[in-house]
């Protein structure tokens, strides 16, 4: 395994052969609150992910016991006068579309609280994995601002308008069981194994054609909202990217000849 970090409080492991990549939250003195050098700090690991042809999956875990991440730094926030707030706003941005725009597959491992910021860096993975201690919510109009990180809209693709709309209202906290229970979440595991299922997990999905993954992912992305019709010309064009690659010819010969593929990855 090997380590990367990107400044102070973020860190990229990547395990085995570099396949899964571990974008870690770590700055456990403030439950993983995203600071303005924070968030810059997951924009530049999500364009280095996105730019690396090894990985396939990644997987996005803390470090902190009782937190995955605790949303924006208030006390930061607290300190800033309007243009402050506005001149961050394009650098917190990036940092939850760098999540939501990596090209390859995304699990993210909660435990703890995944509140505001931090449940919407979760919610723009593709798939969220639980332990039991996991509260999320998105809790922003409590504080006078709405969630800002995307979680307007991705909350609804995930549990529908009127659930979402309840949810972000309200601002309440949803507990990890209950959380599965709407979708809020994907899989509900046992205490203190939500990381480790995650890179389970990762590492299933990694061992897919690398060519496929990215295809499957665009067509799934850029085919949300749309008709039935122009969805299905997304995913035409993605078929035809995965069509005549050299992972799909791989992928047939390795069925024929009853082996394991060797994905060249183009």
């Amino acid at each position: 395994m090997s380590e990367e970090r990107f400044g102070e409080f973020v860190l990229v492991r990547r395990h085995g052969p570099g396949h899964v990549a571990e974008l870690v939250l770590d700055r456990p003195k403030a439950m993983n609150a995203v600071s303005t050098e924070m968030a810059r700090s997951i924009s530049g690991a999500c364009a280095a992910l996105g730019e690396d042809r090894d990985v396939r999956v990644v997987v996005l875990t803390s470090t902190h016991e009782r937190a995955f991440c605790v949303g924006a730094d208030l006390k930061e926030r607290n300190a800033f006068s309007d243009a402050d707030l506005l001149r961050q706003r394009p650098v917190t941005r990036g940092a939850y579309t760098g999540v939501l725009e990596l090209p390859v597959p995304t699990v993210a491992a909660v435990h703890g609280f995944a509140l505001g910021g931090g449940f919407e860096l979760a919610l723009a993975c593709d798939v969220i994995v639980a332990d039991r201690t996991a509260v999320v919510g998105l809790p922003e109009v409590s504080v006078g601002v709405i969630p800002g990180g995307g979680g307007t809209q991705l909350l609804p693709r995930r549990v529908g308008a009127a659930r979402a709309a309840e949810l972000i209202f309200s601002a309440r906290r949803v507990e990890a069981a209950e959380a599965g229970e709407l979708g809020l979440v994907d899989h509900v595991v046992e205490e203190g194994r939500d990381r480790e299922e995650a890179l389970a997990l990762a590492t299933r999905i990694a061992g897919n054609s690398p060519v496929g993954l990215r295809a499957a992912k665009r067509a799934l992305r850029l085919g949300q909202g749309l008709d039935l019709r122009a969805g299905l010309e997304v995913e035409d064009a993605a078929w035809r990217a995965t069509a005549f690659s050299g992972d799909r010819a791989e992928g047939v010969a390795a069925f024929n000849e009853r082996r394991k593929p060797q994905w060249p990855g183009e």
